[in-house]
């Protein structure tokens, strides 16, 4: 898509603040003109139980829809702005966390939840550090080469959701490298088992566990908050103890992790769907 392509490299000229605000709007956009995603975010953000009262999740709601947002238009800058930016708007205290979790040579495994701005914590540690990360190539076939672009930059590389890409990303793990997964993707039939997700049942990827077993990688969780008035983000680095991490101690470690900042979480994304083929507990 050569002209989304180019409007979205001009757009990466404007400060990070614009985006952010007219990311606001564009999140009140959506959320107006789609009733499914709209009545996904309530369902999900009021089952959560973070919300103690009615005045809390309408609060947190409101944050929600604006922060949602904010992650479509600074994709702009972050695929597509100047490469070294990244180390000047993103700030991180916690470096250490993944270099001690290096020192065992058997590679690392960085799971980032939808939270925050995920697409700059793979990009900064990039910068730092060869990096494979598994995606899900997108529905429209055109946008991957837009995707490709913004991602594969500095020492990252990309695999794809499948079984050349597992294959890829254990041969990284087995380099000593570090891959990224997206702990809270919704696997597909026979790669995930059911497991508690704030307290609903929710399909969830075995693919960790695996990839723990089979080469003995550390795990951090890593969460890039979005700081306010465009000030940048802040990258938060924490080693993950469970091993093997099987999908119920997966669902934990993420929850911990969004409780943190649970308006910076993607509550309209279909966590809870069902795949093709799978039984959801109690209904077989």
């Amino acid at each position: 898509m050569p002209l989304l392509s180019a409007l979205m490299r001009l757009a990466a000229r404007m400060p990070l603040a614009a985006l952010h605000f007219f990311g606001a709007g564009l999140g009140w956009l959506v959320y107006g003109l789609s009733a499914a995603y709209r009545r996904r975010c309530r369902e999900n953000l009021r089952a959560s139980g973070l919300c103690t009262d009615e005045a809390a999740y309408r609060s947190l709601l409101r944050a929600t829809v604006a922060e949602t947002g904010k992650s479509i238009t600074e994709l702009c800058r972050v695929w597509f702005g100047d490469d070294d930016e990244i180390d000047r708007i993103v700030r991180c205290d916690d470096w250490s966390v993944v270099e001690a979790a290096l020192g065992n040579g058997k590679g690392l495994i960085f799971l980032t939840p939808h939270l925050g701005c995920f697409e700059i914590s793979a990009l900064y540690g990039a910068r730092r550090l060869p990096l494979t990360v598994l995606y899900r190539p997108p529905k429209y076939a055109g946008l991957e080469a837009l995707m490709q672009a913004g991602r594969q930059r500095a020492q990252a590389k990309l695999a794809p959701a499948n079984l050349q890409g597992v294959r890829l990303l254990i041969k990284a793990l087995r380099r000593g490298e570090a891959i990224g997964i997206l702990p809270d993707q919704a696997p597909g039939v026979g790669e995930g088992e059911w497991a508690d997700f704030f307290g609903r049942p929710a399909y969830t990827m075995t693919l960790v566990s695996r990839l723990q077993e089979s080469t003995g990688a550390a795990v951090v969780m890593a969460f890039a908050e979005r700081l306010p008035q465009g000030a940048g983000y802040r990258l938060h680095l924490q080693r993950v103890s469970a091993d093997p991490l099987d999908p119920a101690a997966l669902n934990r470690a993420v929850e911990r992790m969004i409780s943190r900042c649970p308006a910076q979480y993607l509550w309209g994304y279909n966590r809870y769907k069902v795949p093709a083929g799978a039984v959801k507990p109690g209904k077989g």
